[in-house]
């Protein structure tokens, strides 16, 4: 799994494993740091003179600064990328001195596990969100 800076390009990829409109995420990629994971294949292009390689998005994460602390706004995907893609605030953060915070639906276990396995720890229960309550996760690098 290989993490990069997120692209314009990735928009529609990323729109549908947030399940919000490209534009949404456009304006995200521009105004935020993000980044996504993903796992490349050789292609098999049979008119290609050379494999090519071809990727797939496994998930994405979206992070702030405010108030001395590294807000994660966004974050979705497989388990496995979401865990190591919360690493990315936490290294920018160990790098600032400052601390991370992330908010987890309470419905979403996958996420909290990653949260977890992340080095997140549950401090609380953060606001309602879209209807749903949420669960606050801090970790100070």
């Amino acid at each position: 799994m290989d993490v990069r800076d997120a692209v314009e390009e990735d928009a529609e990829s990323i729109a549908a494993l947030a399940d919000v409109p490209a534009d949404v995420i456009r304006n995200l990629v521009h105004d935020r740091s993000v980044r996504v994971a993903e796992r490349q294949q050789a292609g098999n292009d049979p008119n290609a003179d050379t494999d090519a390689l071809e990727s797939e998005l496994l998930g994405f994460v979206s992070f702030d600064v405010h108030d001395q602390t590294v807000h994660v706004t966004q974050v979705g995907g497989t388990k496995e990328a979401c865990e190591r893609l919360l690493s990315e605030p936490v290294r920018f953060a160990a790098a600032e001195g400052l601390d991370v915070e992330l908010l987890v639906e309470q419905s979403a276990t996958d996420l909290q596990t990653a949260a977890q396995a992340a080095g997140f720890q549950e401090d609380g229960d953060g606001p309602v969100f879209r209807g749903s309550p949420t669960i606050r996760y801090h970790q100070e690098p």
